[in-house]
């Protein structure tokens, strides 16, 4: 049997011949190779939502991540393959959640809710809003807004995968790759397009510091929440909690920046 001439040939010279090519060989070749770390961001992703969400639903979620990747993926930027598939397949995973709609409309609400609070709060303050002050914003105690949240961050699908535009469609920022590459910025990128890195840059750095090492574990150091909660001597469902609130800050601070607040 003759060998395969693609398996002498190096992922960098591999990438060079699809680029060129779009060869379905090489496409076909990438797939077999990054299919485990589908698995892996399903596996992640899964530890965090309830179990009627199922494993291989998020895999097959996943695929789609993969393929859009190898598709888009630029080799002469200074991005690994993996950290960058990681971004897509993560996100398409949370793109088919959203679509199947299997969120509580309930939650939905009190989750519009407390973003509003914290998008009208933290543009009059100027600062992060305490919790104390978004309970009291929303006119419930403090403990009621932790209940509130604690519930949010279990069925929600809140994630640094969410796209915020700059420009026209194609021009898309996701909040994640923000921090999973925040020095790999394209020069020929709109103003428009740098001035939204720079504020989502700026509001990670802004966010309380259990918030801030939480996304940096989860997104750029790939701890489970299970892992974030030993390394911080913390609940995993509290490490839920900050996840979700830190969210919720970092999409106040756009929705404040698209209205010229900021």
């Amino acid at each position: 049997m003759a060998e395969n001439p693609l398996a002498r040939m190096t992922e960098e010279e591999l990438w060079s011949r699809y680029k060129d090519t779009r060869d379905p060989a090489v496409r076909d070749a990438f797939i077999r190779q990054y299919a485990p770390l589908v698995k892996y961001v399903a596996g992640k992703v899964a530890a965090s939502m309830p179990n009627t969400v199922e494993f291989e639903d998020l895999v097959g979620f996943g695929v789609f991540g993969l393929l859009d990747a190898i598709e888009k993926f630029d080799p002469d930027k200074n991005v690994k393959f993996k950290t960058y598939a990681v971004t897509r397949i993560r996100g398409a995973i949370f793109d088919e959640l959203r679509s199947i709609d299997w969120v509580p409309r309930s939650v939905r609400q009190k989750t519009k809710e407390i973003e509003d609070a914290v998008v009208s709060l933290e543009a009059k303050l100027g600062r992060p809003a305490s919790d104390q002050e978004i309970a009291s914003s929303l006119g419930v105690s403090e403990d009621d807004f932790m209940r509130t949240m604690l519930k949010i961050s279990s069925t929600s699908v809140l994630s640094l995968n969410d796209v915020w535009y700059a420009g026209d469609d194609a021009d898309k920022i996701s909040i994640g790759e923000s921090i999973e590459s925040p020095s790999s910025m394209n020069p020929d990128a709109t103003v428009e397009r740098e001035e939204v890195k720079r504020v989502i840059v700026q509001a990670i750095s802004e966010l309380p510091e259990k918030e801030k090492k939480v996304l940096v574990l989860y997104y750029y150091e790939d701890l489970t929440l299970k892992e974030i909660g030993q390394v911080l001597d913390v609940t995993e469902s509290r490490v839920s909690q900050l996840h979700t609130k830190a969210i919720l800050r970092l999409r106040s601070k756009l929705t404040n920046l698209r209205k010229g607040i900021i």
